[in-house]
């Protein structure tokens, strides 16, 4: 490949250089451009001509040994479609086989590689389960959640991809509590606990958006209790007086009361918590006409 690559450089170099002394000062730049150009095409159909020919009689190699190497070669080349369909192959080929534990650990590396997660997620966690024994069976682990670790998506899309890489990355830590990859596994936990948080929060305040206050009221006091040391707290808390308010003010007269203070108390609550909130003002008006309803209500 090497000799045939030189070779063919060579012979550019030399029509080059005999195209040059050609129409180098016959003023026919143009000429000599064509031609250099269709030297080059020349050039790179040969050489992709070679790269077809040896990668068709890799493929069709029938020693599983040779045709492993060459798979794994393409593996480690980022010539992950061409390596794909070799270790697929190889997988039936060294069934109950030494060779087969190698071939299914860069299988799934291989569906890694072409992002097809999905199946990278499957081979992964099929080797784990079918070579415990092995040294690669922690790393297969983690490597499966990695998998559903990309397939998470945005926080405000459905959250079920990410659910599940944390589900598998806290069990890869109960299989190997003491892993070198414990700290990226917690990491990773981490973040997709935000995104899952974040888009909780999200559906919470959504109804008080679309001015369904009972409902916001009941969904954002069930999000501070599953994320009670939630970043989004103050601002849950903010839109429960909000949406306590607002439901008390357009309230029937037989439920104003009732509802005026509870709004006053959940202010109560907010102000000891978050003394200096941004939300204050806002939230200080709120209150102020509360305990005017409530006084004139009282009356009656």
């Amino acid at each position: 490949m090497v000799y045939l690559i030189l070779s063919l450089l060579k012979t550019a170099r030399v029509v080059n250089i005999e195209l040059w002394h050609k129409h180098a000062f016959s003023g026919n730049k143009c000429t000599f451009d064509r031609m250099k150009g269709k030297v080059l095409f020349f050039l790179s159909c040969a050489l992709l001509l070679h790269a077809c020919t040896e990668y068709g009689k890799a493929v069709k190699e029938t020693d599983p040994v040779k045709k492993l190497a060459s798979a794994k070669q393409y593996y480690e080349d980022g010539e992950y479609y061409k390596a794909l369909p070799m270790f697929e192959e190889l997988v039936g080929l060294t069934r109950g086989k030494q060779e087969a534990e190698e071939v299914y650990y860069y299988f799934a590396k291989t569906n890694f590689g072409l992002k097809d997660y999905y199946s990278a997620n499957y081979y992964f966690k099929a080797y784990a389960k079918s070579f415990k024994g092995s040294k690669r069976s922690e790393e297969c682990l983690f490597m499966a959640a990695m998998s559903s670790y990309q397939l998470s998506p945005n926080y405000s899309l459905d959250q079920l991809d990410s659910q599940v890489a944390i589900d598998e990355f806290q069990y890869f830590l109960d299989q190997y509590p003491t892993s070198s990859l414990r700290d990226s596994a917690n990491k990773l936990i981490e973040i997709l606990n935000f995104k899952v948080e974040k888009k909780d929060f999200e559906v919470a305040s959504l109804y008080v958006k679309t001015e369904k206050y009972k409902a916001a009221t009941y969904a954002l006091q069930e999000f501070i209790k599953a994320y009670p040391q939630s970043k989004f707290k103050e601002e849950a808390m903010y839109l429960i007086i909000k949406s306590k308010y607002l439901l008390a003010d357009g309230s029937v007269d037989s439920k104003k009361l009732y509802r005026f203070r509870e709004t006053i108390e959940s202010y109560i609550t907010f102000v000891s918590a978050f003394p200096k909130s941004k939300y204050l003002n806002e939230l200080d008006k709120f209150n102020e006409k509360s305990l005017n309803w409530v006084e004139q209500l009282s009356k009656q």
